[in-house]
Order: C-alpha cells, then sequence, then structure tokens
C-alpha cells in the first residue's frame, strides 16, 4: 500500500499533517504528531503586526494609550498574549527542523508586505522546508473594489515567492467573486499550491456588558463541504499543488478531501479536541479503506471525483444545484415519510 504523494514539490510519506495551529509551539506535541505519522510539520501563522514593530514596539504603543481607546484597542491581542516573538519563531523553526524527519512548513500572515520579505528569506535561512502565507484579510470600506481585494494577494503572495527559493503555498479565503481566476493569476506568477481554506472567525456580541467578544468556534466535517467543491473545481484547472484545511475530523472526510483533488490533509480542529494521536487513527482508518477498497496507491485516489472529467463544469454545478431543489419535497412530506417508517 502506497500512501506518498508529493505536495508543494516535496514528497511526502502520506497526505496528512496537522495544519497551523499552537500544537507545535510545543516540541513534545510536534514529536507526537510525527509519531502519529504526521508527514509534514505547519507551523502556526507569524503575524505581520508583530513584524511592524520591532519587538513588538507597536503593541506597547497600543498598551500605553489603552486607556483613551479601549473599546478599539481590545481587539488588538497584548505582546504577552503571543506565543513567540519573531526571533523565537526563526528558533522554533530550527528546533522543529533539529527534531523532526519530515519537512517544517512556516506560516506568515497579514495584509500588506511591510516587513514580510526579509522575515520570509530569514525562514528559509533558519530552515524551513516552505512557506504558507495567509492573506487574512476582511475588507469593510465600500470604496474597496474586489479587484483592489484581490490585488493584496497578486502584490503580497508573489513578492514573497520571487524573494525566497523555497515553495510557497497561499492559503485563501473561499470569498473571492471567481476563485479559478485567482488561482490561475498566483500559477502565472509561479506559486506552487494552494490551501482551501482559511476559515473567518466569527466575532460574538455580549449583550449585557455591550462589548464584543472574539470567539473560536472549532470546525465539524460540515465544514467540509465547502472545501470539497472548490478542490473539485481547481484540481481541473490547475497545476498547483492543493491542500484541504477545514473540516477534516475522520478518515471519510479525509478520502473525500483526496477524491475532490487535495494532494494534502490538514488536520487542525479534531487534533485539538482529541490530540495528535487522533492522526494516526485517520492515516489507520484511510489505509484500511484502501485496503478494502482495492486501491494500492494515492495516485488512484487524488483527483478521482474532481471535476476533470465533466466537460462542463459549470452545466455540472448547475444541474446539481436544480436536483437538490427539486429532491425537497416539503414538511409535509417528510412527516408522512416518518410516519411511514414508524409504523412499520
Amino acid at each position: 500500500m502506497n500512501l506518498s504523494t508529493t505536495y508543494l514539490g516535496l514528497h511526502l510519506a502520506n497526505p496528512f499533517m496537522p495544519g497551523a495551529s499552537p500544537l507545535v509551539d510545543d516540541l513534545d506535541n510536534v514529536k507526537r504528531l510525527e509519531d502519529a505519522g504526521a508527514s509534514a510539520i505547519v507551523m502556526h501563522s507569524l503575524f505581520e503586526e508583530q513584524l511592524k514593530g520591532e519587538q513588538l514596539a507597536n503593541i506597547y504603543v497600543m498598551e500605553a494609550f489603552s486607556d483613551a481607546y479601549a473599546e478599539a484597542l481590545s481587539y488588538f491581542p497584548r505582546a504577552e498574549e503571543f506565543k513567540l516573538t519573531p526571533e523565537a519563531y526563526l528558533k522554533q523553526v530550527q528546533a522543529i527542523k533539529k527534531a523532526v524527519q519530515v519537512p517544517v512548513i512556516a506560516s506568515l500572515n497579514g495584509t500588506t508586505l511591510s516587513g514580510w520579505l526579509d522575515y520570509a528569506k530569514q525562514i528559509q535561512q533558519a530552515g524551513a522546508d516552505a512557506l504558507e502565507i495567509n492573506v487574512y484579510y476582511l475588507p469593510t470600506d465600500p470604496q474597496e473594489t474586489g479587484e483592489a481585494v484581490e490585488k493584496r494577494v497578486l502584490e503580497i503572495a508573489p513578492a514573497v515567492k520571487r524573494a525566497i527559493t523555497i515553495p510557497v503555498a497561499v492559503k485563501l479565503s473561499p470569498f473571492f467573486s471567481s476563485l479559478p481566476n485567482l488561482a490561475f493569476q498566483l500559477e502565472t506568477h509561479g506559486l506552487d499550491g494552494l490551501v482551501v481554506f482559511n476559515r473567518f472567525y466569527q466575532p460574538d456580541i455580549d449583550i449585557e456588558n455591550l462589548e464584543v467578544v472574539p470567539r473560536l468556534k472549532l470546525s465539524d466535517s460540515s465544514e467540509l463541504l465547502l472545501r470539497l467543491r472548490w478542490l473539485a473545481i481547481l484540481a481541473r484547472q490547475s497545476r498547483m499543488s492543493l491542500a484541504c484545511s477545514g473540516g477534516v475530523h475522520t478518515a471519510a472526510d479525509a478520502i473525500k478531501a483526496l477524491m475532490a483533488g487535495a494532494n494534502a490533509v490538514q488536520v487542525v480542529s479534531a487534533l485539538l479536541m482529541r490530540g495528535p494521536g487522533h492522526l494516526k487513527t485517520i492515516i489507520q482508518d484511510v489505509r484500511k479503506w484502501m485496503e478494502e477498497h482495492e486501491y494500492s496507491s494515492m495516485r488512484q485516489m487524488i483527483g478521482s471525483m474532481s471535476l476533470s472529467r465533466c466537460p462542463d463544469p459549470a452545466a455540472f454545478e448547475r444541474a446539481n444545484y436544480m436536483r437538490v431543489l427539486q429532491s425537497w419535497r416539503g414538511v409535509d412530506a417528510y412527516n408522512q415519510q416518518v410516519s411511514r417508517l414508524s409504523v412499520s
């Protein structure tokens, strides 16, 4: 049984790896992930805001005037809330490289080029095998066009790619008006891969204290469906590596992502809930499923259910849309069906 795959030009023992998360801040967890079968280690993101002010000077300024702008500044993390400073992040890259035998993928998160290029070079020098860049940006200005939002990505990602020699993947959100076109442009600029998708964390409102409260809701398998659609579409049109991120909790989830076209599968929420050892369970269950269904390699599985086999993907998607709508028979029909089943 050959589980090997290629992602970002890296030859991996299998497609399964932790996604960017705090799990890799602890070397013991990193070793547990490798023991569980992780084919690569994806580090958590270092934020642009940490790079803009050397030694977090910008955060110091925010804290100095926190009384004057309490509501606005409460959104920003304080210096001690960042697990690793930029200097410590580089040391962590080096430490992880020494601790494991698998590739290490670093991660940068931001919305401008400020400080990124030089630091991307330092990450490469620290020993990272690849870099994932996450342009986490939520437009709120009504004067900012969709084209301008895409332009951010198309300025940042190619500039980072040109600055370093290791592979670079872009972690995208699902909210661009034409993901295939954006993917095409990124491929034209030489980017090596896409990570599908970033999760936008949604704030809540405390109605008693009149505060906006950050909420971290871990994913569940239902979030995978959006990834499956776009993996299937992008796999047909792009030569870049594709990674699925979000909604993978079980072997069945992982198999679906691979069949849709993912070259790699990143797992985060399931590992945060069940621990690094859960990755081993997923890998074992995938292997068992492949044996039962007579798959001899990952090559047979990856992209087998993508839209590459469909001559007109747009028509296929519209047909599915109409079929889903027509399949709903209403509450009365549903209740009648339930009644018949209970009687029988």
